[in-house]
């Protein structure tokens, strides 16, 4: 018998810790190869970690609600597979939540002991170990809001907090002025009072990021697309009885943005600091709206490299998977370009969000019949068309007018011209 560790794994780049929310499995609870073994939560999604050796659960080396960096140790697993070095279960890892945080005290002084005997609710090692160097007090720690699992204080909720209140009295001497009071909100008797989740607190905070961080503009173009509907109405029903599932306009719209981007690949680009970092893969974000009615932003990778038959089962896959709760953290990461399809709630139009450090978001409308004008040979006449309108928001630091224009007018010029007799 070999014991052998089970690590918190790689989640996608930039990921350097995770949250475990929950244990799925015990002490002494037989686990299978690929078995999923708990949850943990990321600054990007929830997921669940498999085991990648099937076995007996002996121990678990970090509690739920710790901070765990990836590559730390998190369990011992005792297995029938000789795997490398067996982890000694006389010295078992430390959780990495214990670890000291190099955070200097708000006052200089050195950290004092902090009582949390009395506590109320359930602090990681980590988290006790900021409010010891910040001398923050229980009755303080306990009045800040957390956002990990359970309302569980985290350690970015801690640096949060020691960042405001070192602004505490810097924004308390500061007379606000009247363009820009603080309106607290109005509750009466009938009110509810809904509490944000993880992810709704997650979203409002990027939102708000986004727009301080980029100045938006907005440009707006109608596309018809009647050859479009035509060539999928010609295709749905085969491409059901092929592949057991929906053909639906994203694929196509996002061909058309994949090809725009190739033509000005400036879209293409994101902003660190004064430096402009122009991306050479096109991954294509899709916003996909939850049943909880956050969104998410699963990612295609290397978007150029798929046909329309490869972009289809691309998005079908990636949006069943994000409503099932089932995608990988770095499904969610490495975006260079996002569409939004606003048009799925009936909406014509929108001013979508940037998501950071993207630089540039597309949001397609509701495709509609309408009357329109069209050139014959006989002179120009009124038809019914099917026609979409495509938003375009960009980040006006490095995306100007005429490039931001230009490109939406460039996928609806695509969308347009689409070959009605491709074949799928």
């Amino acid at each position: 018998m070999a014991q052998v560790e089970l690590i918190m794994p790689k989640m996608g780049e930039s990921i350097m810790e995770a949250t475990i929310l929950k244990w799925l499995k015990k002490p002494g609870d037989k686990i299978e190869q690929d078995e999923s073994v708990l949850e943990v939560a990321t600054d990007k999604v929830d997921t669940e970690v498999p085991s990648i050796y099937a076995g007996v659960l002996k121990e678990l080396l970090a509690k739920e609600g710790d901070v765990v960096k990836v590559g730390k140790p998190i369990a011992i697993i005792t297995t029938d597979v000789a795997a490398g070095t067996p982890a000694a279960a006389s010295t078992p890892a430390p959780a990495v939540a214990s670890a000291p945080v190099a955070v200097a005290a708000s006052n200089g002084h050195a950290a004092q002991a902090v009582d949390f005997k009395n506590a109320n609710r359930f602090y990681s090692p980590l988290v006790k170990n900021i409010a010891k160097e910040e001398q923050i007090a229980l009755a303080e720690l306990e009045s800040i809001s957390g956002t990990g699992a359970d309302g569980r204080v985290t350690k970015k909720d801690m640096l949060d907090y020691v960042q405001q209140r070192k602004l505490g009295q810097t924004i308390a001497s500061t007379p606000r002025t009247a363009s820009a009071p603080l309106v607290p909100a109005s509750i009466s008797g009938g009110d509810e009072i809904i509490q944000m989740d993880r992810m709704r607190k997650m979203i409002a905070e990027r939102m708000v990021d986004s727009k301080r961080i980029s100045p938006h503009v907005t440009s707006f173009v109608e596309a018809d697309v009647t050859n479009i509907v035509f060539w999928r109405n010609k295709w749905k029903n085969d491409y059901q009885k092929r592949e057991g599932d929906s053909l639906t306009f994203t694929p196509i719209f996002i061909e058309a943005v994949m090809m725009a981007i190739k033509d000005f690949p400036m879209i293409n680009v994101q902003v660190d600091g004064d430096r402009i970092i122009k991306k050479k893969d096109i991954n294509i974000g899709m916003a996909v709206a939850l049943p909880t009615g956050n969104l998410i932003v699963p990612v295609i990778k290397n978007a150029d490299q798929y046909n329309i038959s490869g972009l289809a089962k691309a998005v079908n896959d990636l949006a069943k998977r994000a409503r099932e709760n089932k995608l990988k953290p770095d499904e969610l990461a490495g975006g260079t370009f996002t569409v939004s399809n606003v048009g799925s709630f009936g909406n014509v139009m929108g001013t979508p969000i940037i998501m950071q450090p993207q630089v540039a978001i597309l949001a397609l409308g509701a495709v509609q019949k309408k009357p329109a004008v069209i050139e014959t040979p006989y002179g120009d006449a009124i038809a019914v068309r099917h026609k979409m309108f495509l938003s375009h928001s960009y980040d006006h630091r490095v995306v100007d007018g005429a490039l931001g224009g230009s490109f939406v007018r460039r996928v609806a010029d695509y969308l347009e011209k689409f070959d009605i007799n491709k074949s799928i």
